[in-house]
């Protein structure tokens, strides 16, 4: 099998925010890869901006330590050829300085991308500046990281803000997640083949659990973290996204607005959630390594690095079929998935000694992305009737050789779609606001009780009361299980 690369139009990118983390591990890796495959063709510029002291001969320097530092195989030649297309514009996002070089450098007849690789506070005075020193067209497009806002209130500022420079159709809210090849394969799986869609309603789907697992704590980011939390941090927006990509109906056409409009029918079926179907968590220390309060530096913290929710989506489709989400730092294995319980037969011709089994769809996006079925056979042997489950196993790396072994990084995906036009796997604002209209009085809920998180020994799968929530309903969680290196 061979990989198609389809080149996009000729661009100027610029990365607010060019020599800061996020840049340096993300996106300057990726836009490399890009080039080196020859999707960025000649003629298209990245152009860093930042306060740092730079000019373009130092910020290239800085451009191939990143490449060194983040991208194995890289070619010194290939490296010298991308380095040609790198310029820097030294840049004050809330002043004058800079904005006059960067209007002289940017071209009206290629195609302009703003990355705002910034914290969100800055958002509002770049877009601010990008229209008032008409650097800006109607044709831009500008790119924002989350968080978008904090809660709905913020997000609603965030959006009225960005939408008082730039149309919806020029906004890119970004999602990594979404850019992963397993995500995007769920709508393949989903949607392009006849077999599971038949399937896929609360007639035949016992449950589903979506795991985002962590091995990790906060790290460098625990002031940020402790005023967030997993339930801000990750399942408003990532568990999320994954939960309405699983949930939503076939849109009329795969274009953005098609796709996104089903999206947001999810986020707004879902049902507000009781504070007995919520479980949350804090890691303990482990004798080397600290604990969340340590981490955070707050003794007193409420916040939460775990949480396991139990959602029901009220509609036709969905009613009465459980979706369990949990996502949590320093637990026993890195791993994301999405599990697709399918319920028993109606009837079962077999005695109780062959065992009765179910048919388990997994959708595996980080390590090794792949697709497991497990459907049931007979053990062979001649010992009578016996039930065992076999995995039909699609990992990328085995079933489609070199191509899956170069699976873009997600990020490479989506600035790709960012130059192209595409915003299907990019949020939208009302998305984000509906998501954040359901979480909400869930944060209020716990926060108005002052519900302390319960805490949880590193390495394990979370908190005890996290099985619980499953075993209440006669069920287990999957394994968080260690399946490799991507």
């Amino acid at each position: 099998m061979v990989s198609r690369v389809i080149p996009v139009d000729v661009f100027d990118l610029v990365v607010f925010g060019g020599t800061g983390d996020l840049a340096r591990r993300k996106i300057i890796p990726a836009l490399y890869r890009r080039f080196r495959a020859g999707q960025m063709i000649e003629g298209s510029r990245v152009i860093g901006s930042a306060r740092s002291d730079f000019d373009t001969e130092s910020y290239r320097a800085f451009v191939a330590e990143a490449i060194d530092e983040f991208i194995a195989d890289h070619a010194s030649e290939t490296v010298a050829a991308f380095l040609k297309s790198v310029h820097f514009v030294k840049l004050d996002a809330t002043g004058k300085e800079g904005w006059a070089d960067l209007a002289k450098l940017m071209r009206k007849d290629v195609v302009q991308a703003f990355y705002f690789s910034v914290a969100p506070s800055l958002f509002g005075a770049l877009a601010e500046r990008l229209e008032s020193h008409k650097i800006a067209t109607a044709d831009s497009r500008i790119v924002v990281e989350k968080p978008f806002g904090r809660d709905l209130a913020s997000a609603k500022e965030l959006n009225a803000t960005l939408e008082a420079h730039f149309d919806e159709h020029q906004i890119y809210r970004i999602d990594h997640y979404l850019g992963k090849e397993t995500v995007q394969n769920l709508m393949a799986v989903r949607f392009g083949n006849v077999l599971f869609e038949p399937l896929w309603n609360a007639l035949f789907v016992d449950h589903v659990q979506i795991t985002v697992a962590e091995t990790v704590g906060v790290g460098g980011r625990g002031a940020y973290y402790d005023r967030s939390g997993a339930m801000r941090d990750m399942v408003q927006n990532h568990l999320m996204q994954l939960l309405c990509l699983i949930a939503m109906e076939p849109p009329a056409r795969f274009e953005p607005d098609a796709v996104r409009d089903e999206k947001l029918k999810v986020i707004r079926a879902l049902d507000p959630v009781r504070h007995d179907q919520i479980v949350r968590g804090q890691y303990k220390a482990d004798g080397e390594q600290q604990g969340y309060l340590e981490d955070v530096e707050h003794p007193d913290s409420l916040t939460e690095s775990f949480i396991a929710l139990k959602v029901h989506v009220s509609n036709w489709r969905w009613k009465g079929t459980p979706f369990y989400l949990r996502t949590g730092k320093r637990l026993k294995a890195r791993m994301s998935e999405i599990v697709v319980a399918f319920k028993p037969t109606p009837h079962s011709i077999f005695d109780e000694e062959a065992g009765s089994k179910t048919n388990v769809l997994t959708i595996r996006l980080q390590p090794n992305e792949g697709i497991n079925l497990r459907v049931t056979i007979k053990e062979p042997g001649p010992g009578g009737m016996r039930l065992v489950d076999v995995p039909l196993d699609m990992t990328f790396a085995d079933a489609l050789g070199p191509v899956a072994r170069e699976i873009p990084d997600a990020y490479e995906r989506l600035i790709m779609d960012v130059i192209r036009g595409n915003q299907t796997l990019f949020m939208r604002g009302d998305e984000v606001e509906a998501a954040w209209a359901w979480t909400d009085p869930i944060i209020e809920s716990w926060t108005s009780r002052g519900s302390r998180p319960h805490p949880y020994d590193p390495g394990t799968t979370g908190p005890e009361d996290s099985l619980m929530l499953l075993h209440r309903d006669g069920r287990r969680w999957r394994e968080i299980e260690d399946y490799g290196t991507d």
